[in-house]
This record gives structure tokens, C-alpha cells and sequence, in this order.
């Protein structure tokens, strides 16, 4: 199965552009996984994991309160591998500012 190492969702690129970068992920699970798939948090001590269950939403920052472009480092996550089953998700990345006028700009 499919597994995501240790990253997070700030991309320092998106800083310069016009959206901005990313602030905010909404992580949606669309199956239950018999083994494995758990989103896993690496900051906490107990390495936070979440297990995919249907319907189960998971959502974090990426940045601080304090400063919208210093990485909340808190959030650095993954997606452990799938033993038995199979893993639907989707995800909705926010950013600072709004995505879509870019393109309108055709930038």
C-alpha cells in the first residue's frame, strides 16, 4: 500500500504566491482499513496516530497563531503503511489567501 514519510504540508514556495501558502488541512478518511494507514503526528510523545475509520475527519494547523508563515513544526506527519486493506482519503488544503484569484489573473 501506499506511505507517505515524515513531511509537512507548509511549502515554503507558496509563500510568493498569491494564494499564499498553506495554513490549514482538512484530512478526511472514505474507507475503514482493516491494518495500518494511521496518520501518525511524530512531535507528541506517543507519536499521535489516527486510525482510518470512514467518515472521521482530522484537521491542523500548519502554521503558528502568532505568525501565519513560521511552520507549526508540531505538525510534521505521515502516513504509515497499510498492512490489510485499502486506504480512501481526501484532503482540503486552506491557504492564506484566496486560491482561486489567481487563476482568474492566469497566474
Amino acid at each position: 500500500g501506499q506511505h507517505y514519510v515524515t513531511h509537512h504540508d507548509y511549502l515554503e514556495y507558496e509563500e510568493e504566491a498569491i494564494s499564499g501558502p498553506r495554513i490549514l488541512t482538512v484530512f478526511m478518511y472514505l474507507s475503514d482499513v482493516e491494518e495500518g494507514g494511521e496518520t501518525r503526528f511524530d512531535y507528541f510523545d506517543d507519536k499521535a496516530m489516527v486510525k482510518p475509520k470512514v467518515g472521521r475527519v482530522v484537521l491542523w494547523p500548519s502554521v503558528l497563531d502568532e505568525d501565519p508563515f513560521a511552520i507549526d513544526e508540531r505538525t510534521d506527519h505521515e502516513a504509515m503503511p497499510i498492512i490489510s486493506g485499502q486506504k480512501f482519503a481526501a484532503n482540503c488544503w486552506f491557504h492564506q489567501r484566496d486560491l482561486t484569484r489567481g487563476r482568474e489573473l492566469d497566474c
